[in-house]
């Protein structure tokens, strides 16, 4: 155990460069499954690590010694080292379940504010008079649908053909429940600082998504690629970014949007062989750590039978 409980807390800086390939290099809709999948399978084998590390520190401890009818002391760490680690890894542990929390607490204050500005009129769709131009979707809460929140500012910034399109890529958002995504990444990257980086490419391939929808709703790339060009360029040019957005509501502003534009009028360069590698890697190291996890376990369930002076 003492060497593989090491491997998922190593394996997610070495998600980083196939990350940062796979946004552009593979479809959209799979590149959010597999990012969003091995942030989080990641954070929860770096949680299990860390919880394997506390168990061979608090053996050692009286009480828990006795709790679980240890006749040996626990073998899989040396004995000057178990407690330190069991007492790092405990804090760590700690660490991660109160920024888990605060950002919980963080998105549901958010979401809660931001429902008083999105119930004005009845739809899906919410105008607020605010000549800041902006637009995004605005996720649901128990019992409530998503809206479509829009200001006048971004309906004035756009002719009919582009509003539709906008509409439809922020209710291609709802649809696809892409704030469940984003705020799954938000949580892994609370668990370790290495899967932060899978914020950027997985929120890259929420909006590919809803541009690809966008483009099939109206019909038209060109008009898809228009609308979007048009409402970040209105977004930057007002000078005013709103503070009324919600962290995990996404905006057809947002993001690289030169890159996105580039994607629908096919002036992107395809790299399928770089998308199927970065893919191989990104779940190579997922089963890997996964593997490491399991193999941990087993030799500490071992260790504590030994330790009750049962056999292995």
């Amino acid at each position: 155990m003492i060497y593989a409980v090491w491997i998922p807390l190593l394996v997610p800086f070495a998600v980083v460069p196939a990350a940062c390939r796979l946004a552009d290099a593979l479809a959209p809709a799979r590149a959010v499954r597999l990012l969003a999948a091995t942030g989080a399978g990641l954070a929860l084998c770096t949680l299990l690590a860390l919880a394997l590390l506390v168990v061979p520190g608090a053996g050692r401890l009286s009480v828990v010694a006795a709790a679980g009818d240890f006749v040996h002391p626990l073998t899989v760490a040396a004995p000057g080292a178990a407690v330190p680690l069991a007492v790092a890894a405990l804090v760590l542990i700690a660490g991660c379940a109160a920024a888990v929390t605060r950002v919980l607490r963080r998105h549901w204050s958010q979401l809660h504010r931001a429902a008083g500005r999105g119930r004005s009129g009845g739809g899906e769709l919410a105008v607020l008079r605010d000549s800041r131009p902006d637009a995004y979707a605005l996720p649901g809460r128990p019992g409530r649908p998503g809206r479509i929140v829009v200001t006048t500012g971004m309906l004035h910034a756009l002719d009919p053909a582009e509003r539709e399109a906008l509409l439809a890529h922020e209710r291609a958002h709802l649809a696809g429940r892409h704030h469940l995504y984003l705020a799954a990444a938000e949580l892994s990257a609370r668990c370790h600082p290495a899967l932060r980086t899978l914020r950027a490419p997985l929120g890259y391939a929420l909006e590919r998504c809803a541009d690809e929808a966008a483009a099939h709703a109206v019909g038209d790339r060109r008009v898809a690629a228009r609308a979007i060009g048009r409402a970040a360029l209105a977004a930057r040019d007002s000078g005013e970014p709103s503070t009324d957005r919600p962290a995990v509501a996404l905006a057809a502003a947002a993001g690289p949007v030169p890159r996105r534009v580039a994607a629908l009028l096919g002036r992107a360069a395809t790299r399928p062989r770089a998308g199927r590698a970065a893919a191989a890697v990104l779940l190579a190291c997922l089963a890997l750590s996964g593997a490491a996890a399991l193999d941990a376990t087993y030799d500490l369930h071992s260790s504590i039978e030994i330790a009750q002076g049962e056999n292995p």
